[in-house]
This record gives structure tokens, C-alpha cells and sequence, in this order.
């Protein structure tokens, strides 16, 4: 049988007992081709060439990324943050970039933000090839591959939840770690989330009265991330604000002192927009700026905004799937409990029963079937009001045309039949 070039070096080494030489080839075999054994770096203008031998002993970081899509460019500034610090700590940490970038210009464009190495943009084949090793289906993508050969293929989510203190990307490390956020969780509080050692209040619509943290102990909270850029966001907030009116109507309606609230977490980029952006809501909001801003898209692992996290009158998260909820539910929503949303589901399986089994949409020529989670439905996004669903919904079997129930528009299937789009 014949060897190729990396074949035989790792033959050789396991031969000779040499484990640098073990990860030298591993490295090789993975990112250099047949005219290359080097990556680029981005520290320099002249498109420095690195030697993939210089990587051996080191935890790698595969990353999967593109400059066209924003929750890439969103995660390449974390993580720029947290390589930055590990190699200001001498930490023996590399990240190699896999551009998923359209053109050369574009890929140029996005690695000059990068202090890491890259793959050159034209050796398609050991892209491809590392794709489809490492099954990568979405973007952004962080593989951690260790010098011991253990692979860890969660990266994204451990810079979000755990930043530098992931590292060095161990399974006793990130034991560790869920053993101390556990511990956290459990004593969970409003005060210890939402106060710092020089802040224990929140500002009001206004931003001329401090609300003090410790009013909201006993009250439903809603921590809602989001930011004036974003437009998920632009188009969630004004349904959002709708709803926490109609819940307090509602609450203000019982009696018995029970309370529903929304803390305004900002992602937004200065004062100006945060200022502008928060002069649209009705509830409350931490500073602009705040550092335990970040410290809560980490703990509670936010990786996308909009993002409602629900706290209970105890404290303790209910979910962190408010934003779902509410677009399932409206106001029925709340508490969010799991013994609400369990009655709630029944009520859908019950109303489902009465739909009609299938129907023409007024945005849609195809028919559309009603299906569920159990044949062949699942979480989607509406087609005519773009926003998440789960459970029931009308689809097209054809081309997978979705909307929620309440979003259907009957029409007969001549007036179907004149859209344009599908």
C-alpha cells in the first residue's frame, strides 16, 4: 500500500515514540496540501507565511466563517477579545481561519481584522475537505482540536458562555465550569445579577429617576437583549412592548399585588443610540455600557439578539425562551411557567382540532397542510410575520412555505393562484 508524504511522517513518528511529531503530522495532514505546509499570517501586510510545523504542542482553534454574515462578524469580536487575552497570557493557543468568504476581496476585507492565522483563499480543496471532516453545517464554527488528538467541537458556544476562562478546552476544565455555573444558578438572585459594587439601581423611562433593583424582588422579570441595530430586534420590540402593556392591564385587573417588569439589557454600540432606542420602551433598563451587560449575555449564554430571559418572583430563570413564547402566545404567555405553557399546549392541541386540515394563504399559491411537531413540522420561522414558531403550523409540502395558524389568511385557491411570489 502507498503512504503519502504525512502518512509516512506519522508512521514514522508513532515508530519512534516522538508525540511533537504525532501532532506535527495530524496538523498537516489537515491544513497543508501538496504545495503548501504553510498558513498565512494576519500580523503583517505582506502576507507573512507561517509554518504549520510551528503549531505542534498547541490547542487549536478551527474557525468556520464568512465576512458576508453577520452572526459571524457579530462572534469574530468576542473571540478576537478572548485570543487577544491568551496570547497576552503566553497561553499555547492558535486559532487557523476557514473562509467560507465569497471572493478574494471579501476575504482579504475580514482577515485584516483577525490577529490569527488563515488558510490561503485559493486552496479550495483543504477548505472543502476540513468541511466535510468536521461536518460543518452552519457558520460561525469553532473546533478545538488538542495536541492529545481530542477534538471538541462546541467552540462558538464556549467563547460565548465561558470566554478566556474556557481555555485550555479540556473536559476537566469544562466540568468545572458547569459545576461553578451550576452553584451560581442555584443561588440566583435579582440583586447578584442585575447590581454591581457601584450600582444598585436601574433607570427609568425617563433616565432622570434611579429604580432601585431591589423594588423588582417579588415580581415576574422579563431581562430583554436587544440593541437599536438590529433588525429582529426592530421588528420584536414594538410586538413587545404591545404585549407588557396587556400583561400589566391584565395584572393591574386581579389584584393581589402580583407584578410583571422588563429590565432593558443594551447591546447598542454608543449612548446616542442607546438613548434613542431606550426613548421608544416603557420599562426599566441597566446603564448603557454597563460591564454587567456582558457578564449576563455569559451566563446566561446569549448568543443572538433579540433575547428575552424570564426570572421569577424568586429569582430563579424560568426560561430563556421568552421571545418565543411571546410570539406563540402573546400575552397567555405569561408567567412562563412550565405549568402555564403546559396548559397552553393543550389549549393549541384542542384549537388545532378545529382547523381546517388544509387551505390557500393569501400570501402563498400553493396549498398549505396543517402540521405539527409529530408529522413533520418542527421550529420554523413564519413566512408572513418572520417570526420564530414551534408546534402547530400551515406549511407547503411542496417548498416548505411556513406560517403560524394565526398569521393563515384564507383565500380561495383562484386568488392563491395570482401570487406572484412563493
Amino acid at each position: 500500500m502507498d503512504l503519502d508524504d504525512n502518512s509516512r511522517n506519522l508512521v514514522q513518528a508513532l515508530t519512534n515514540g516522538d508525540p511533537e511529531k504525532i501532532s506535527t503530522s495530524r496538523f498537516s495532514s489537515l491544513l497543508a496540501s501538496k504545495d503548501r505546509d504553510y498558513l498565512l499570517s494576519s500580523t503583517t501586510q505582506d502576507d507573512q507565511q507561517v509554518k504549520i510545523s510551528d503549531l505542534e504542542g498547541k490547542a487549536i482553534g478551527l474557525y468556520f466563517s464568512a465576512n458576508w454574515y453577520p452572526p459571524c462578524r457579530n462572534f469574530n469580536e468576542v473571540l478576537i477579545g478572548v485570543y487577544e487575552q491568551l496570547k497576552s497570557n503566553g497561553s499555547n493557543f492558535e486559532i487557523v481561519f476557514v473562509s467560507s468568504d465569497e471572493d478574494l476581496s471579501a476575504f482579504n476585507s475580514y482577515r485584516e481584522s483577525m490577529p490569527w492565522l488563515s488558510i490561503p483563499f485559493s486552496d479550495l480543496e483543504t477548505k472543502k475537505a476540513l468541511n466535510r471532516k468536521f461536518e460543518v453545517e452552519g457558520i460561525p464554527y469553532l473546533i478545538i482540536l488538542q495536541p492529545d488528538g481530542s477534538t471538541l467541537h462546541d467552540g462558538v458556544e464556549l467563547i460565548y458562555r465561558y470566554g478566556i476562562e474556557a481555555f485550555p478546552f479540556t473536559e476537566e476544565k469544562l466540568e468545572e465550569l458547569r459545576r461553578e455555573e451550576r452553584i451560581k444558578h442555584e443561588s440566583q438572585t435579582l440583586t447578584n445579577l442585575l447590581t454591581n459594587p457601584g450600582r444598585d439601581y436601574l433607570l427609568d423611562q425617563t433616565m432622570a429617576r434611579k429604580v432601585p433593583v431591589d423594588s423588582l424582588i417579588g415580581k415576574t422579570v422579563g431581562l430583554y437583549f436587544s440593541a437599536q441595530w438590529c433588525i429582529p430586534c426592530a421588528k420584536f420590540t414594538p410586538k413587545l412592548i404591545s404585549i407588557y402593556h396587556k400583561i400589566k392591564r391584565s395584572l393591574e385587573g386581579k389584584g393581589g399585588g402580583e407584578d410583571f417588569e422588563i429590565v432593558f439589557v443594551s447591546n447598542d454600540r454608543d449612548q446616542s443610540s442607546f438613548d434613542s432606542y431606550y426613548g421608544t420602551m416603557p420599562w426599566l433598563a441597566l446603564p448603557s455600557g454597563d460591564p454587567i451587560i456582558r457578564t449576563l449575555a455569559k451566563y446566561f449564554d446569549v448568543q443572538g439578539i433579540p433575547c428575552l430571559i424570564i426570572i421569577d418572583p424568586d429569582g430563579k430563570t424560568v426560561t430563556k425562551q421568552g421571545r418565543n413564547l411571546i410570539n406563540l402566545y402573546q400575552e397567555n404567555a405569561y408567567p412562563f411557567t412550565c405549568a402555564k405553557l403546559e396548559l397552553l399546549e393543550k389549549e393549541m392541541e384542542e384549537e388545532a382540532k378545529r382547523l381546517p386540515r388544509s387551505n390557500y394563504h393569501a400570501g402563498h399559491r400553493h396549498e398549505l397542510t396543517l402540521v405539527s411537531e409529530g408529522n413533520g413540522g418542527g421550529p420554523f420561522i413564519c413566512c408572513d410575520c418572520d417570526e420564530q414558531g414551534s408546534g402547530w403550523a400551515y406549511q407547503c409540502l411542496g417548498c416548505g412555505y411556513e406560517v403560524h395558524p394565526r398569521c393563515m389568511r384564507a383565500v380561495d385557491p383562484a386568488t392563491a393562484a395570482s401570487v406572484q411570489h412563493t
